[in-house]
């Protein structure tokens, strides 16, 4: 039982890194990736799409993004999603073809988007934590429905603790990877 509370905390903890790593791709750096655009909903006939079902995204030099419709005619409903978004990108287009130029960030720009990323990595701190704390919830009532002894909890509570910490840590070590990567000129 107390292992059954353990494996589903560190999978539930596990997925929180992951999203933060998911989440923290999108964000924009000074060299282009088809993570920026690939999870922008399109309105595709009424039915927000992500870009990634709609097009080819490419990455031909380190500061452009192609983007090649596999249907011309999705050309205007991309653009106006890329317009739409908070990207701060301004798309051209040749009727088949999508292109973005990723400019430089400024020093300031860089700032907001350190501190962007802050803000996430935090919301993962607490997310784990509050990963811990449900755990911990299932476990004391384990204990008062005496499946398990007060030893056994304590025990518990404490691995718990640790696996908590270990993906605490695992979420600071992608926010600072991310955070030098934003910084990087």
């Amino acid at each position: 039982m107390i292992d059954d509370v353990l494996q589903d905390a560190e999978e539930r903890m596990r997925k929180a890194v992951e999203v933060l790593q998911d989440d923290l791709r999108g964000v924009r750096t000074g060299r282009a990736s088809p993570a920026l655009v690939e999870r922008l909903l399109v309105d595709y006939y009424g039915v927000p799409t992500p870009l990634r079902q709609l097009a080819a995204i490419a990455v031909p030099e380190p500061r452009l993004l192609t983007i090649r419709p596999f249907n011309p005619g999705d050309i205007g409903p991309i653009e106006k999603a890329i317009l739409k978004s908070d990207l701060g990108l301004t798309p051209s287009n040749d009727g088949k073809l999508i292109r973005l130029v990723i400019p430089r960030l400024t020093e300031e720009r860089r700032r907001e988007l350190v501190k962007a990323v802050a803000r996430r990595v935090e919301e993962a701190r607490v997310a784990v934590r509050n990963i811990r704390r449900d755990s911990i919830n299932d476990l004391r009532e384990l204990e008062k429905e005496k499946l398990i002894s007060e030893d056994e909890l304590h025990r518990a509570m404490d691995e718990m603790q640790k696996l908590t910490d270990r993906y605490i840590e695992q979420v600071d070590e992608v926010g600072k990877a991310k955070e030098s990567e934003i910084l990087e000129i």
